[in-house]
């Protein structure tokens, strides 16, 4: 099985750093990074900023490895990490993810 993992960062810088890691440490086969504006509600009231989203495309069975590497270094308290199954995809493409991730 495989996972897409929803991860927001406030900077550009960290979500790199981010992407990085988990490339790095072969727990991620790609990773997408694009611009967000993120309305949430924080400490009681509703807050806005400009975050970066990032995609992970990996194995299902590497989400508590993705899960630790971004916990350890995120500059949240309480980061997103979320998954996403992938319930269907394009063979070669899945086949891909899974050579690559380690």
């Amino acid at each position: 099985m495989y996972n897409f993992i929803y991860i927001t960062a406030p900077s550009l810088e960290e979500a790199e750093k981010i992407a990085k890691r988990l490339l790095e440490k072969k727990i991620a086969a790609c990773v997408n990074i694009f611009p967000i504006k993120s309305f949430f509600w924080w400490e009681g009231k509703i807050e806005a900023a400009t975050e970066f989203a990032l995609i992970v495309k990996t194995t299902t069975e590497k989400f508590a490895e993705v899960r630790d590497e971004v916990k350890a270094i995120h500059s949240y308290t309480t980061p997103c990490i979320c998954a996403i199954p992938i319930e269907r995809g394009l063979k070669e493409f899945l086949d891909w993810i899974e050579e690559t991730v380690e």
